[in-house]
């Protein structure tokens, strides 16, 4: 074993804010250090120039310092027999380097404590602090780190012997391999297996328990259901359906496969060819996926890994619709308990406790959300779309107990697109080939499907930990490669459809346990399995681990054994693996045969498996809630206010929204953020079709759960009217295009928690969206939203209300006609109610009810499904006639939420003018959460909106609220007999303040300090472009056959190649798809080409730094070496690098002529990935791609996590000003060089983005320009800007150079 130390692992504040963590547990730690080690396992010692090598590709990172290096050390390694996904890739990197000697490079960190008194250990609590007991260890003595490389030897199975011990057998196995069966389930495999004359294996009854599990087989939605006595007709299940049974327009795939698929129109694929590689545009009917899932119980016990498979597991679902298809924009929400921030606790936070194996609220809050932005981001899928919600209160009716989200919601999901060629699975035949495409099995993620079946805190505490899973985005980015280049040969060849993927799953809850037998299942068949075949990263697991483990990353499908080649070539081609496992066959077993044993751990009748157990039923006896009212006396309208506005389901969710790639793709054409001051306040996210045209999709969220507590169906009706006014910022023509997902969040432990789930059913699917033609074509369900813990003698419960989480999704035909909530400067307009509670202003379940810790009467509703369709048209005519000026739906918080956050967007004041008869009239009318929207219309347009309010049957709906006004301060009027007014930057300060403590805590804190200064800068003008050129046009005929070649370079990881690959097309270039390995497998030249563009994502996973190990995988291979060095010196050649290719090429810059001074880019400031629409400045430079764009000030997409300039010389930065050679700097709105973040979103030294060479022929840039091309890319742009905005110029520039 060889050992290489690394650089330091913790920024400076990140190593402070973890030795305060350590010394509040244990006073004896004085000191701390930190950096990684590597770990190297060789066959033969390395020479010295392989050891060079080795030191130059572990060389990266900041240049921060180590901290104390004499003291205790702890090592943290990961988890010995496992395979880290940061080794798999740095051995990836070393063996492209030549040093094929290489087994495995793992990593770890060493943490140096100093301690008072020596004599002293840390103490146990301390140390599980600096890791995560799920996929790391810890050791104290370093040589104990060779255990890491040892090759344990395979296990077999085991029998559970019910011969000998009947049922008493299955009753032990199934509390010790936590396999969630019922007494029913219990006594149908006995019977089973008695039957078979023999016992069932370990690895058997475990794939029964995934693939039977209430999270696979959703047992109580297709349960019998008896109601005081009486049975009811439907199951839940098809009650839901009835939704497609009343209206099945547009729906080409419900209930079937991994996601729905609604119908699409005429548009163009952008995707290289098969054949040559060359992009180019490919016109099919391209349909709609929705799909949302959740991951509460892994999100509930280790947040970052919980959230972040879960958003990869989702996505894995939208790639295995049909034959093969492309995840598209991704959404994220999350529903905890109270956060209890330290040193800002709020009035309202009280808690019961909770159990010590699952995260707190405020943990979840600060790994989840990153885990799961991080896995879209290195995927490359944009995440525009979310929720967050806060509640926890006591239960009045049962002693210890708590209503909220100890067992956290966590919903992933999004949309994609699908060919119409590729929709339907095809049936498979016997001796069809079974593959596994993917990652390795882990030991990670057992038994999951079960474990996310059960209450938390009703299995072990162990159990809990082994069913989390582990990520590796950049392999599933592999994968999606692979399934991408399958479906478009099925595109390009449609008459013969020659796609060599027969049908596709994806590996989830129960592993290859549930996705091999499905796909068997699939055509009634069967299936011969080498247990030995599969690929494993830890050779030491039982045939049950190997079998029922989840780890990601991987998809089981099925080709014809003709189209082996073709598969195996594009996997390499990618560097996916996979493994061909076994066959399809007719003998009607699963049989598992382990070839190293001799035997079959898996000889299971498929009939067995997925026969039918006896059928759920349930019989409740209903009961009435009581409906308390509290009160609102001595209640003061300035504080309820204010509290509002920092209540965190109302407040402002940057936090949650700056960490995630939003323009990856650029196709995204709203996400969450609007206006000039881009405040996220959207209520809809909108995706462009293709790159060409301006019809995209839409979608939005509605839930409303504390509403449940005191009527659950209320609560599911109020859901799907959120959805719909939230969607409606969309235009939409028809309410039947609206499409449902519904995810039911719930527990099933009492009958009044039946009765709600029931009751909720019936009310939305039945008595609702069937009878106004909206359709649930996909959902999800998850009822074990319980938490129980005991406390010495006393037992706790905290219980999750009914959560129905509804996500509404449809076509739109034209992305530029959204409004968003960004009040307008218009002289004489209003702001006009439109209140679908019909003046009833109920108050129940309300965040100011939650605020103020009282029961407050009846909670809002929604009845009649009339009412909402007849709003839903009123606003689709108002918006058709160009009447409504900006739009914002009322919702958590009511009207006064509603109002501050329209002027948060438009930075302007608001009068409000109220008609209430006292206080607490007053007090309803602000804060109700009835549905409804408020709208900006023109003074003179209002006879004209009152008369289509009539028309609609909506005059008793609206009231005129007041005016819109220059003056920042939102002032609150009654009858003249009461004014209250505030500063804009008072109730900005209250509704920013969550996210701010949160960032705060997570971040670096000085630039969360910078960026909360920013949003309460009252003189602030916003993002203002100054253009200093004309924006050319795009000419298509530019294009040829005959024009220049430009190769699109991406590696393993890289996500950003087709939106730049669209760009240069555009600008009149041939654009080839070339991977690294067609340059180091000889199959491509890049004395081809004209141009060589690097592009953006996240190489190799960026463990060697961002673009670290891309650029040594060219530095140390003599080939690759070779063919760059004589690129760049070409002269008639240029070359762009951009985000992670500016990373790559600063790298490279020995091999380019004039970039010596060139920097290199390392960690963000403020310790984050950040995305945002920035505004540079042009410089005078050399650039040839910037040429007559001096002095332009533009907005550019902004998202990286390491693009801070680090310098290698000291005279580097003033060496390249001097030569021309810096390209563009960030500037904030005032114009002004970006010093501050967010404005320098990185914290680069005078804002620097961008350098080129000394000649111009080369240049590296961290903003994205290929994703802004369009002025429907921008989440806002001046609205007299058209079409393609002044970045065309930038890629026609360099066509104009070759000219």
């Amino acid at each position: 074993m060889i050992v290489k130390e690394g650089p330091a692992s913790h920024s400076p504040f990140k190593l402070e804010s973890l030795l305060t963590r350590l010394q509040s547990i244990d006073e004896n730690i004085t000191g701390l250090g930190a950096r990684f080690i590597h770990l190297i396992d060789s066959k033969e010692e390395l020479n010295q120039k392989q050891d060079e090598v080795l030191e130059s590709i572990l060389e990266y990172g900041p240049n921060w310092p180590f901290g104390i290096n004499d003291g205790f050390k702890i090592f943290i390694l990961p988890r010995f027999g496992t395979t880290s996904p940061w080794s798999s890739k740095a051995t990836d990197i070393a063996k492209v380097c030549g040093l094929v000697s290489i087994n495995k490079i793992e990593r770890g960190i060493a943490f140096t404590l100093a301690l008072n008194d020596k004599d002293l250990i840390p103490s146990r609590e301390a140390i599980e602090l600096l890791y995560d007991r799920m996929t790391e260890v810890f050791i104290t003595d370093l040589r104990q780190a060779k255990e890491m490389f040892s090759s344990l030897k395979p296990k077999p199975f085991s029998e559970i012997d019910i011969l000998s011990d009947d049922k008493t057998a299955l009753e032990t196995a199934n509390l010790e391999l936590g396999l969630a069966l019922n007494d029913d389930e219990i006594e149908y495999l006995l019977d089973q297996f008695t039957k078979l004359s023999r016992n069932p294996t370990d690895a058997e009854l475990m794939m029964f328990a995934q693939a039977n599990s209430e999270h696979c087989r959703h047992k109580v939605f297709n349960a019998d259901w008896t109601i005081d006595g009486v049975e009811r007709e439907k199951s839940l299940f098809q009650m839901i359906k009835d939704t497609y049974e009343s209206s099945s327009r547009n729906v080409l795939s419900a209930y079937k496969d991994n996601a729905a698929v609604i119908s699409g129109n005429e548009a163009d694929w952008f995707l290289p060819s098969i054949n040559d590689q060359k992009y180019g545009r490919i016109h099919d009917q391209i349909h709609t996926m929705m799909k949302v899932e959740t991951h509460n119980h892994p999100t509930a016990i280790s947040p970052y890994p919980g959230a972040a498979t879960g958003s990869g597991g989702e996505i894995r679902d939208e790639a295995a619709t049909g034959r093969g298809a492309m995840p598209k924009a991704g959404l994220t929400g999350f529903s905890v308990s109270h956060l209890f921030i330290p040193d800002d606790v709020q009035s309202w936070e009280e808690t019961i406790g909770k159990p010590d194996h699952i995260a707190s609220a405020l943990d979840i809050m600060l790994d989840g959300p990153i885990g799961g932005a991080a896995y879209n981001n290195e995927f490359g899928r944009p995440n525009i779309l979310g929720y967050f919600r806060t509640f926890e209160e006591r239960n009045r009716e049962l002693l210890n107990s708590s209503w909220g989200f100890h067992k956290p919601i966590m919903i992933v999901g999004g949309m994609g697109n699908i060919s119409d060629s590729s929709v339907n699975k095809n049936d498979i035949a016997a001796g069809s080939l079974i593959i596994v495409l993917g990652g390795p099995a882990m030991l990670i993620g057992l038994g999951g499907g079960s474990a996310s079946s059960l209450n938390a805190g009703s299995s072990d505490s162990e159990l809990d930990f082994a069913s989390v899973q582990r990520d590796n985005a950049e392999l599933e980015r592999r994968a999606q490669e692979v399934i991408t280049r399958c479906f478009s040969m099925g595109i390009e060849n449609r008459e013969e459809n020659t796609n060599p993927i027969l049908l596709i799953h994806d590996v989830g809850a129960g592993g290859l346990s549930n996705a091999i037998p499905e796909v068997a299942d699939h055509s009634k068949m069967s299936a011969d399995i080498n247990l030995r075949e599969i690929d494993s990263a830890e050779p030491g697991m039982t045939p049950l681990e190997i079998w029922c483990n989840e780890a990601q990353e991987r998809y089981v499908l099925s080709i014809h054994p003709d189209d082996l080649e073709l598969f195996d070539r594009i996997c390499k081609r990618e560097r996916c693996p996979y493994a061909v496992v076994g066959e399809v066959a007719t003998h009607g077993n699963l049989k598992l045969k382990d070839k190293v044993f001799d035997n079959y751990p898996i000889d299971m009748p498929m009939d067995v498996l997925f026969g039918k157990p006896p059928k759920t039923k349930m019989e409740i006896a209903t009961s009435e809630k009581s409906i308390i009212d509290d009160g609102m006396s001595n209640i003061d309208l300035e504080e309820a206010c204010l509290k509002t506005l920092r209540f965190p389901t109302v407040a402002d969710k940057t936090f949650l929204i700056h960490i995630g790639d939003r323009t990856v793709g650029g196709l995204v054409a709203q996400d969450q953020f609007v206006g000039p001051w881009q405040v996220p306040v959207s209520d809809v996210a909108v995706t462009l079709k293709d790159h060409f045209g301006t019809r995209g999709e839409a979608m939005a969220i509605g839930e409303r759960s504390p509403i449940a507590v005191f009527n659950a169906a209320a609560s599911g009706r109020i859901a799907v009217g959120e959805a719909i006014t939230n969607i409606l910022s969309a235009p939409i023509n028809d309410i039947s295009d609206v499409k449902f997902s519904a995810n039911w969040m719930s527990s099933i432990m009492t009958d009044r928690l039946k009765q709600d789930l029931y009751e909720t059913v019936e009310a939305i699917s039945v008595d609702f969206c069937s009878k106004i033609g909206i359709t649930i074509p996909v959902g999800k369900d998850s009822l074990s939203m319980q938490t129980s813990w005991t406390n010495e003698e006393d037992k706790f419960i905290n219980t999750a209300p009914l959560s129905l989480v509804i996500t509404a999704f449809s076509a739109v035909d034209d992305v530029n006609e959204v409004i968003t909530p960004q009040i307008k400067n218009i002289n004489g307009s209003i702001l006009l109610l439109i209140d679908l509670g019909q003046g009833r202003n109920r108050m129940g379940g309300s965040c100011f009810s939650q605020i103020y810790n009282r029961k407050l009467g009846e909670t809002p509703d929604i009845e009649d499904p009339e009412l909402l369709k007849r709003f839903f048209n009123l606003i689709a005519t108002l918006k058709s006639k160009s009447l409504i000026q900006a739009y914002h739906d009322r919702s958590d918080g009511g009207l006064f939420a509603c109002v501050s956050e329209m002027a948060f967007a438009g930075n302007m004041g608001v009068d409000i003018s109220l008609d209430a008869a006292n206080e607490e009239e007053m007090l309803q009318f602000l804060f109700n959460e009835e549905l409804g929207c408020v709208i900006q219309i023109h003074k003179e347009d209002l006879e004209v909106v009152l008369e289509i309010l009539s028309n609609a049957s909506l005059s008793d709906c609206y009231y005129p609220i007041g005016n819109v006004v220059v003056d920042k301060k939102i002032t609150i009027q009654n009858k003249n007999q009461f004014s209250k007014s505030f500063d804009l930057k008072i109730l900005r300060q209250s509704w920013s303040k969550m996210s701010y403590e949160m960032q705060k805590l997570r971040d670096n804190p000085e630039t969360a300090e910078e960026g909360f200064k920013k949003q309460l800068d009252e003189e602030d003008p916003g993002l203002n472009p100054v253009i200093n050129f004309d924006t050319p046009k795009i000419d298509y005929k530019r294009l040829t056959r005959s024009s220049p070649k430009v190769a699109i370079l991406r590696d393993q990881g890289v996500n950003s190649q087709i939106e730049m690959a669209v760009a240069f097309n555009k600008a009149g270039f041939n654009a080839y798809d070339i991977h690294m390995t067609d340059l180091l497998d000889g199959r491509v030249n890049l004395e081809e080409f004209r141009g060589l563009v690097v592009c953006g994502g996240f190489s190799y996973g960026d463990v060697l730094g961002a673009g670290g190990g891309w650029a040594k995988s060219v530095l140390f291979n003599e080939n690759a070496r070779n063919q760059f060095h004589s690129f760049f010196h070409r002269e008639e050649t240029f070359s762009l690098g951009i985000c992670n290719g500016c990373q790559m090429m600063s790298q490279l810059k020995d091999l380019i002529p004039g970039a010596e001074h060139w920097p290199r880019f390392v960690r963000n400031l403020s310790e984050q990935f950040e995305a945002r629409l920035n505004l540079i400045e042009v410089l005078e430079s050399n650039s040839i791609f910037l040429s007559g764009m001096e002095g332009s000030m533009i907005p550019i997409a902004t998202s990286h996590g390491e693009g801070r300039v680090q310098y290698l010389d000291d005279n580097d930065k003033n060496a390249l000003i001097k030569s021309n050679s810096v390209t563009i700097r960030y500037v904030d709105n005032y114009g002004n060089t970006a010093i501050h973040y967010p404005d320098n979103p990185n914290g680069s030294e005078s804002g620097f983005a961008g350098f080129c060479s000394e000649d111009g022929r080369s240049t590296i840039m961290m903003p994205h320009p290929e994703r802004v091309m369009r002025t429907e890319q921008f989440s806002w742009c001046p609205d007299h800007w058209k079409d393609h905005g002044p970045w065309a110029k930038f890629f026609m520039n360099a066509r104009d150079w070759i000219d």
